[in-house]
């Protein structure tokens, strides 16, 4: 098993855990867990991406079948963020978009918004519920 492999492997285990665990919050939004999702799960798929493409040597192919695993895994982690906002989503982002945003706004919670709208913005870009 190659490291993108094991690591794929490792966040569907959690991303797994903590779908099953996973209570909606009684008042929306939770945006604390909301950060936890982003920086412990859709921010570890997109590093294992870009360090993959970028890892100092040369680029690591990833297979397509564990490509498609970490696609799953990336929109499996903007979901429970989405539903930390009361929001149900059914993300299909590729991990590629995500790491380019990453790459134009050195943000994860910019990401998630622009990719998912969730939280919404009114016209002046200040966040709505």
């Amino acid at each position: 098993m190659s490291d993108v492999d094991s690591r794929v492997a490792e966040l569907e285990a959690r991303l797994g855990s903590h779908q099953r665990a996973f209570e909606p919050p009684a008042d929306p939004p939770d945006e604390e867990r909301a950060v936890r999702y982003l920086r412990d799960g859709f921010g570890q798929a997109v590093a294992v991406y870009v360090e993959a493409r970028t890892g100092g040597g040369p680029p690591t192919a990833i297979d397509p079948e564990t490509f498609e695993r970490l696609e799953t895994v990336l929109n499996g982690w903007l979901e429970l963020y989405a539903a930390c906002y009361g929001t149900d989503i059914d993300a299909d982002f590729t991990v590629r978009e995500a790491a380019e945003l990453l790459i134009d706004t050195h943000d994860l919670r910019d990401v998630a918004q622009l990719l998912t709208k969730v939280p919404g913005r009114s016209a002046d870009g200040t966040k709505v519920k």
